[in-house]
């Protein structure tokens, strides 16, 4: 996973300890005003717990008979306890520590296995520092707008944009539904400002709302990122763009396209589908400039594992400019 982040994430789980033991302390304070009584009971449970882990290990005549009378006492005070804090409307646990997560107890771990709120912690603090929380924001579902794709037929398209969109968007639900069962891979293609990255985006933020460790990566910034790797050998930056569950790549063919960027980008397309690591790849090539621009053995890969769905339509951020003026 994200190691970088790791000092971080053990941070986080000492500040929500510390902070729940100070809630209870709060708890307690509050009810040794209003019913001191109970924090008696308590201290005798307590007392009556340790008396009965010793006696438990001694050697004392009757000692199964003592061990069930002690286990007997201890019911009934925590019975006598329960009932009088439910009385003065309290929880029955209200003095209880609280766990915001049961199954860890706030440690991160269960036995020496990372938590499922370990990984999503991790997932939180590489979204808050990453673009993605920023894009997001504004690229989502909810913001999606099948209008700015026009309900006539464009050249020798079969579909309309809008048509053509829906179908894409639908692909996309269902991608997103059933993601952890599929390793499929997603290749939008097609002119600028038609709704790629966009859509990207929408994917994006709902797998990471899921729980999904997703890295999104121009593909100017990759390069720089793979070339990194190959000369710093940065193990970090190694965990999180091979391993996350979803490698975003966005504007393919922007980059300076050089041999050293196509061995080291044909390098990741086998390794992650090898390990079967899923990716969106958007770019504004068509399939043509593709073939043209990298390597068969990078094209026969993008081409034969990715669902490719073009996009098209009138430049769709030109159009939303154009109104704004008019």
């Amino acid at each position: 996973m994200i190691k970088g982040y790791q000092e971080s994430v053990m941070k986080i789980y000492e500040n929500i300890r510390e902070e729940e033991n100070q809630a209870l302390q709060k708890r307690r304070a509050e009810i040794k005003e209003k019913a001191p009584k109970i924090l008696d009971i308590e201290n005798k449970i307590g007392k009556l717990s340790i008396e009965l882990a010793i006696s438990a290990m001694k050697d004392i005549e009757n000692r199964d008979e003592y061990l069930i009378r002690l286990r007997e006492s201890i019911t009934d005070l925590r019975v006598k306890k329960s009932e009088m804090l439910v009385n003065l409307g309290y929880n029955m646990n209200y003095l209880n520590l609280h766990y915001r997560c049961p199954r860890c107890k706030d440690t991160g771990f269960i036995g020496a296995e990372k938590c499922i709120c370990y990984k999503q912690k991790l997932i939180q603090l590489h979204y808050n520092d990453s673009q993605l929380e920023e894009l997001t924001k504004i690229n989502n579902f909810k913001t999606f707008d099948f209008n700015l794709y026009p309900n006539y037929r464009i050249g020798s398209e079969k579909d309309t944009p809008r048509k053509n969109i829906e179908k894409i968007y639908n692909k996309s639900l269902a991608y997103i539904d059933r993601f952890r069962y599929h390793n499929d891979n997603l290749l939008f293609y097609g002119n600028s400002g038609t709704g790629k990255t966009f859509l990207s985006n929408c994917i994006a933020k709902e797998l990471l709302d899921k729980g999904y460790l997703v890295v999104y990566r121009t593909s100017d910034e990759l390069m720089k990122n793979l070339k990194d790797l190959r000369f710093n050998e940065n193990k970090n930056l190694d965990q999180l763009i091979f391993n996350c569950d979803l490698l975003i790549i966005d504007d393919l063919g922007s980059e300076s396209i050089t041999d050293f960027t196509r061995t080291e980008f044909f390098n990741l397309l086998n390794k992650k589908l090898l390990n079967k690591k899923k990716m969106i790849i958007s770019t504004n090539l068509t399939l043509e400039q593709l073939l043209q621009n990298y390597s068969e053995r990078i094209t026969s890969r993008l081409l034969g594992n990715f669902d490719i769905n073009k996009f098209y339509c009138e430049d769709i951020r030109v159009s939303k400019n154009l109104n704004k003026i008019i």
